[in-house]
């Protein structure tokens, strides 16, 4: 009888223990700018906002890219030391060119750097799951999230707010207390039509119902569930003009072998032993862009690391680049284009957002703008899990933590 008790009490402190470790659903909406929830009167973000804890926006590493911020949310660490320095970009020491829509490469472990938090859940016991972050795809560190999917942007929305919950619903051992969940459209539109259009409105009311139902969902489950809302970047009105845009081809011979440039865009990445003089021919064409040296990056990038360009040229805000005018087809039309990848310290609508709620977030509280980096050891906070040597200060969030 004596045994029998034991057993059935462990049990039972076992499910105690269980209902009250916490449960983090970390949601990125693509392309989310600071200003947009005032803007468009978004209800269901306003009552996230009101039930939890807001920052007035989320400053995004350099560059304001998306696989580059989305990485550095879940571990903490600047892209320039996490080693996923953009979208596109060359690692001469692998002799490889990684590109976003290159599935060999996204699911290549040795571009990703740092602990990302599913695999430091699994490291200290803690199940995770992922329908879709970047990262999730590849096996670091040797393992994968728990549970993950490839990325298929045809997926519906409604089916990964209903799959979020349905790994909620698993028995305990079996369910995972991080999750992460993905959202392109926002970013998809915004960048289409620009990101103050009527187009880009209304998907934003989509996302706020698709919220609405993930609030909704977790409610309903009795768990203690927070959500932490945030976006890789904002975006930065451009219109669809020649004088936008300048041409790589236009800049360098693109035939030198001796040269190797990627990620035609806000900036451009020059890999070559010939450091001095092409400096000098970029230099001396500068108009609308900014030619550094690695030596030269500014200290607020934490941007120097052998994946980021010997020479890089930035373009300053409305100003794009392209390989070659042939490239110009995909923004033909009239009317506005949103862009990002602009340095956040000179572009403030690139940033995007922080909003969090749930039994482990104070009510009410506002916080000034902050840096992505930080996002990492709150959440890490909040699951009890401790964290490698990362960038991010888990001080920062402090404010809004609740035991």
């Amino acid at each position: 009888m004596r045994t029998r008790l034991l057993l059935l009490f462990l049990v039972v402190a076992g499910w105690a223990h269980a209902q009250q470790t916490p449960y983090v659903i970390m949601v990125s909406f693509d392309g989310f700018r600071h200003d947009y929830v005032e803007r468009y009167n978004l209800p269901n973000f306003k009552k996230l906002i009101k039930q939890g804890a807001a920052a007035e926006a989320l400053i995004p590493s350099f560059p304001s890219k998306t696989f580059p911020n989305h990485y550095t949310l879940v571990n903490g660490l600047y892209p320039g030391n996490h080693g996923l320095v953009d979208n596109e970009f060359y690692d001469p020491a692998q002799k490889k060119l990684y590109k976003t829509k290159d599935r060999t490469m996204v699911e290549d472990s040795s571009f990703y750097g740092g602990v990302p938090l599913w695999q430091l859940a699994k490291q200290q016991g803690m199940k995770s799951a992922s329908f879709y972050w970047v990262g999730s795809e590849a096996k670091i560190l040797g393992t994968f999230p728990d549970y993950y999917r490839l990325y298929d942007a045809d997926v519906k929305n409604e089916e990964r707010v209903d799959q979020t919950i349905r790994w909620l619903e698993l028995p305990e051992a079996e369910r995972p207390h991080f999750i992460s969940l993905y959202f392109s459209f926002v970013d998809h539109e915004a960048h289409t039509s620009g990101p103050t259009s009527k187009a880009t409105q209304r998907v934003l009311h989509t996302a706020d119902s698709l919220l609405g139902m993930l609030m909704t969902k977790v409610e309903t489950l009795k768990l203690p569930v927070n959500i932490v809302v945030v976006s890789d970047h904002g975006l930065y009105e451009m219109k669809r003009q020649e004088k936008v845009f300048r041409y790589v081809d236009h800049l360098i011979n693109t035939t030198d072998t001796s040269v190797v440039f990627a990620n035609a865009g806000s900036q451009v990445h020059f890999y070559t032993k010939r450091v001095d003089s092409l400096y000098a021919v970029l230099k001396k064409q500068a108009k609308g862009f900014n030619v550094y040296k690695q030596s030269e990056f500014p200290e607020r990038w934490h941007y120097r690391h052998h994946r980021s360009g010997d020479i890089m040229i930035v373009a300053d805000p409305g100003t794009y680049f392209l390989p070659a005018p042939k490239d110009l087809s995909a923004w033909e039309g009239t009317g506005n284009f949103g862009e990002h990848g602009y340095d956040p310290a000179l572009t403030k609508e690139v940033n995007g957002i922080f909003y969090a709620m749930g039994p482990n977030v104070k009510k009410g509280v506002r916080l000034k703008p902050f840096e992505n980096i930080h996002v990492y050891p709150f959440v890490a906070k909040i699951l009890g899990l401790k964290t490698p040597l990362i960038d991010g200060d888990g001080k920062v969030l402090e404010i809004i933590y609740k035991k």
